[in-house]
């Protein structure tokens, strides 16, 4: 018996000294990798077998060097979405798992930088030194992680401002025709930031390298660029960094808004992400439904743009604004794309081509743009001024076309076209011109009382300038009353007027 006992002892401390052993051995310098064959190359996409265990979304390592990312899990074969030239898969080649999903660097170290979906510079400066990587999918925060949106982000154009408010944490969609502005009046709220602390990202999606450098060269011009991100998917690239292009952004935007920061971010533009995505389904032979976008495309969208908000203070209460930018054709916004995004945002703005011919810029229609969400946010003092400025330019229009068939008018009628007219005209701005808030209240509060009713619509821009070039002279004082209480009484109102009316040389009645 104590034999046996003696024999069990032994046997126990001879496996505790094994392992022992086990856990002092030095680690093999290589650790092996699960590894497969490239089956198939297509443009932009591979199909890869031997990796059962590959999971969705995971991203696998090519012998060339490229990476692709698992997007269709079949029995025999995976889907790959490549993310590099596809000039340089060849059949055959080896594939291995990484056990990863796709990463990308976060920061303030990527401020001022023009970056690939990757994290990879194509400035011509070095690789951002960040420490912090993150995820491009995460799920979006719950309805307990987020707050009501309340404050308003200005920017800068009065047409926008004063009728289709934005609030800090809203998702507006901008859509038109080609040529229409879309993107002008993005940079032109991501100008009007410059003194509001707010980090901004714009997201190029399948644009031309001149389009991008033009948005780039505006942002410098506009001391803007050292607070943006700028993240370029070219057209001449590979459709899979468009498709990831999107989703590395918002990451990106995440990192500040967790910090307790407020971010804009500006998707330009979803038809060419769309389109991206379109082109990847068809080639891994996704069975395609309407317009022969795959089904999912409205998950695609929506997984997106669900993760921009106002966060609650558990998230740090900052917020992600999202301007996606969408593009129509002959004006069709029932196309599957467009409303597609239309029921996943919180309002859009429309630019019609028609206004655009009018010389009309900016060119929205503020019969077919809406704001569901921003309205709660906008400036008191401009909802003050001009709350019902999209009513009276309804009934405006209503009354022009009637007018054009050459009916007989009284005096009335004549009075209130040209008020109407003459408020049309007030809200054109120039591009690359945004306003401070004190300014459009002058213009629009000049232009709705009656001060600009005698002049000629090519003599308003001009009378414009004036009226601004006093406010700012005259109106400091007001300016930073304005700021603090976001109200304006009775007397400040007519301290508006009667600078207007001075710098136009008008009397009042």
């Amino acid at each position: 018996m104590n034999t046996d006992r003696q024999i069990q002892a032994d046997i126990g401390l001879r496996l505790q000294r094994w392992q022992q052993r086990m856990i002092d051995m030095p680690k093999p310098a290589l650790e092996l990798k699960e590894a497969g064959r490239v089956l198939e190359v297509a443009d932009g996409v591979a199909v890869v077998t031997g990796l059962a265990r590959a999971l969705a979304d995971e991203l696998l390592e090519f012998d060339c060097g490229i990476q692709g990312l698992v997007l269709d899990l079949e029995p025999d074969r995976l889907g790959v979405v490549l993310l590099g030239p596809t000039s340089l898969v060849q059949p055959g080649e080896a594939v291995y798992r990484t056990k990863k999903v796709i990463s990308v660097p976060v920061g303030s170290s990527l401020l001022g930088r023009v970056l690939d979906p990757l994290g990879q510079p194509l400035d011509g400066g070095a690789t951002p030194k960040s420490a912090a990587q993150r995820p491009i999918e995460v799920q979006a925060p719950g309805v307990l992680q987020r707050a009501a949106v309340s404050r308003s982000l200005a920017s800068g154009l009065k047409v926008v401002d004063a009728a289709i408010p934005i609030g800090l944490g809203q998702r507006q969609l901008i859509v038109g025709d080609r040529q229409t502005g879309k993107t002008s009046l993005a940079v032109d709220t991501i100008l009007n930031q410059k003194n509001t602390g707010v980090i901004c990202l714009y997201c190029a999606i399948g644009q031309r390298g001149d389009a991008v450098a033009r948005v780039i060269t505006a942002l410098e011009q506009g001391a803007m660029r050292k607070r943006s991100i700028i993240i370029n998917a070219g057209d001449e690239q590979v459709p899979g960094l468009s498709y990831i292009a999107p989703y590395a952004a918002m990451s990106m935007a995440e990192h500040f808004a967790l910090q307790g920061r407020d971010v804009l971010l500006v998707f330009d533009d979803m038809t060419r992400h769309a389109q991206a995505y379109r082109e990847l389904s068809l080639l891994l032979r996704r069975p395609p439904g309407r317009e022969a976008f795959p089904g999912d495309i409205f998950y695609v969208h929506a997984r997106l743009l669900e993760r921009s908000g106002q966060f609650a203070g558990s998230l740090g209460a900052g917020s992600i604004t999202a301007l996606p930018v969408v593009e129509t054709q002959a004006e069709n916004l029932s196309a599957y794309i467009p409303t597609n995004l239309i029921s996943i945002t919180d309002g859009q703005i429309y630019l019609s081509p028609r206004l655009v011919r009018r010389n009309q810029f900016p060119a929205a229609d503020l019969g077919l743009s809406v704001s569901r969400v921003g309205g709660k946010a906008q400036h008191k003092a401009l909802r003050a001024v001009a709350g019902n400025l999209r009513v009276m330019l309804s009934q405006f229009a209503e009354l022009e076309d009637f007018a054009r068939f050459g009916t007989r008018l009284d005096d009335n009628t004549r009075a209130r076209l040209r008020r109407g007219a003459a408020v049309r005209a007030a809200l054109r701005q120039a591009e690359r011109d945004p306003m401070p808030v004190l300014q459009q209240l002058a213009v629009l509060h000049s232009a709705l009382f009656g001060l600009l009713d005698q002049l000629e619509e090519n003599q308003i821009m001009a009378a414009m300038q004036k009226i601004r070039k006093a406010v700012g002279q005259e109106l400091t004082v007001l300016q930073q009353q304005l700021e603090q209480s976001q109200e304006l009484n009775k007397e400040q109102r007519q301290q508006l007027l009667n600078c207007a009316a001075g710098a136009l040389g008008l009397e009042l009645p």
